[in-house]
């Protein structure tokens, strides 16, 4: 495996547009659930999974720092005892920017955490209030200048369009904001409105108003150009950079390489199996106090999965997939197996071929999920 993906479920506010596995913090078993995530570790090694070899950790949610101090530290050594901290690539976690102090950042630069993940989503205030974020953007300002001065240099921020009643304007002030804290990454997704959240009921209701399809490829279109214009390059469809500081951790998902994921409801791809935890924190916690795997479900990967799943993923990257490494892995020229989709999608001026490499157009990327499509195989 090259990477480790760790949920925290818990969170001080849920927020109106997340699908994740998350409860409320209050009167939960944070400690216990912490003692159950090592619990995990050990019981994937005895399992034969070695952590040896890993380049990445990620402690995702929920919101990891909705742990305090003395939690974060339990959880961090926990993950020093199976993962060699010191000689990973990368060691991200997200944060919110109102629950972030300076003993948490200090905790987290000391035991080895080397990035910041911290989700923003907007600059306006009433957006923030109807999305159902605490954070305000004096916040966001504070919690970088105190992550800066611990030595934080490696600082992402997520940022999200297509709100409800959010205007083109509007988010181009946020990236005025977003930009001018001149920071190494930036992600941004547009609004996605899934099912069991407090949006999907609005939705279904018809008391959610989206700014439509057009305004949502304007402010694409915006944050690509802006985003160019401040080199922070277009590394992936949603996500820029300046040189060396991608997220190393998600390129592993975009790879379609290998990785543990541990925790309550997290899910994971190694040998070949995709496999997803048990979700209910008290499912969770009593399989591991059996001393059985938290494991929900697995499904193993087909051949046929797995070089669509090549195609869906690489192409997500601006680098795109390889053609020598399709072949190298597959065994199989990539034109013996999707020849027919890649030559009409050359021709609609959605792919294109350079240095042995097949990648999204400008247009193609704006069409991604309809490029995506065309590379399911018939059984």
């Amino acid at each position: 495996m090259r990477g480790v993906y760790i949920h925290i479920p818990f969170c001080q506010q849920i927020c109106h547009y997340c699908d994740f596995n998350k409860v409320f913090l209050k009167n939960q078993p944070v400690d216990q659930y912490i003692e159950s995530i090592g619990d995990e570790f050990r019981l994937m090694q005895e399992a034969g999974h070695s952590f040896e070899q890993v380049e990445t950790v990620f402690l995702g949610g929920g919101t990891p720092t909705a742990l305090n101090v003395k939690q974060l530290d339990r959880l961090l050594t926990i993950v020093a005892h199976f993962v060699d901290v010191e000689s990973l690539r990368e060691f991200t976690t997200e944060a919110n920017p109102d629950d972030l102090s300076e003993a948490q950042l200090a905790v987290l630069k000391e035991k080895g955490v080397t990035r910041l993940s911290i989700g923003v989503q907007s600059f306006n205030e009433r957006l923030l209030h109807q999305i159902g974020r605490t954070h305000s953007t004096d916040d966001v300002e504070r919690v970088i200048k105190s992550a800066r001065s611990v030595g934080f240099e490696n600082i992402s921020l997520d940022l999200m369009y297509a709100l409800p009643t959010q205007t083109v304007k509007e988010w181009e002030e946020t990236l005025d904001r977003a930009l001018a804290l001149d920071l190494p990454h930036y992600s941004a997704y547009s609004l996605i409105v899934e099912p069991k959240t407090v949006f999907y009921n609005r939705m279904t209701k018809g008391k959610l108003p989206l700014p439509g399809e057009d305004a949502e490829a304007e402010m694409f279109a915006m944050v690509m150009d802006r985003m160019n214009e401040a080199n922070r390059l277009q590394y992936e469809i949603s996500n820029f950079a300046i040189p060396g500081y991608p997220s190393f951790h998600n390129l592993i998902y975009w790879e379609n390489s290998q990785y543990a994921g541990i925790g309550a409801g997290a899910h994971g791809y190694l040998g070949s199996h995709r496999y997803a935890n048990v979700g209910p924190l008290k499912h969770y916690i009593e399989r591991l106090a059996s001393n059985e795997l938290p494991i929900k479900n697995t499904h193993e990967v087909t051949r046929k999965e797995s070089m669509e799943e090549e195609m869906f993923l690489g192409l997500r990257k601006t680098q795109g997939v390889s053609i020598p490494l399709f072949e190298q892995k597959f065994n199989k020229p990539i034109e013996e197996v999707f020849g027919a989709p890649i030559e009409k999608m050359q021709k609609q001026g959605l792919l294109q071929v350079k240095d042995d490499r097949l990648y999204l157009t400008r247009n193609g990327i704006f069409q991604g999920n309809n490029v995506f499509e065309q590379f399911l195989l018939e059984d």
